[in-house]
């Protein structure tokens, strides 16, 4: 995609496209557009997805959706991919400032009622979803299937390193088990 669009190394692609001229950026936005048409064709459930959602519902705790994807991905997803209750709320890039930015954690806590330090950002990518989670005070899970991050990202930036490491979905659930005390809003203890 970076290359379709023509995104410098080491140059986010969202501000890469926000700082071009009007004509330009159309332009390239339009070649993002068929890339992003292409990987919603091809659009998969990931393992162990249904089965988390259901973890987390059965014990009422919310489930939200943040995203640097279009809203139309979003739409297709709930549409055609998931027959669980949508994730709510879900936020995509429109949602402004994207992250790594700490703003849409903080509106799902305020959404929820409850504090970001009391939500759970998991995600796979350490310098957009880990380093958002940290920003907004939440617990981090750098969910790696592809063994994208060295010795469970050791090596990586403070901003950047989870709180936990996971290599599946079904690693995450393990986590949300074993190590975090799960409550839903509302449902406090002491």
């Amino acid at each position: 995609m970076r290359r379709v669009v023509g995104v410098p190394d080491g140059e986010d692609t969202l501000d890469f496209l926000a700082g071009l001229a009007p004509d330009v950026r159309a332009e390239r936005e339009a070649a993002l557009h068929v890339v992003e048409a292409e990987g919603m064709a091809q659009m998969r459930l990931m393992p162990g997805a249904r089965e988390l959602a259901r973890f987390l519902d059965s014990r009422g705790v919310p489930r939200a959706l943040v995203t640097r994807n279009k809203q139309e991905a979003v739409d297709i997803f709930h549409k055609t991919h998931f027959d669980l209750s949508p994730f709510c709320p879900a936020l995509t890039r429109e949602f402004l400032p994207y992250k790594p930015h700490p703003a849409a954690l903080q509106h799902i806590a305020q959404h929820w009622g409850i504090e970001p330090e009391e939500l759970v950002m998991i995600g796979d990518s350490a310098k957009d979803d880990v380093a958002s989670g940290r920003r907004a005070g939440a617990w981090t899970i750098l969910l790696d299937t592809e063994d994208r991050y060295e010795d469970e990202g050791a090596g990586l930036p403070a901003e950047h390193q989870p709180n936990f490491y996971a290599t599946s979905l079904a690693d995450v659930q393990r986590i949300l088990e074993s190590e975090l005390l799960l409550t839903g809003p509302g449902d406090r203890r002491a």
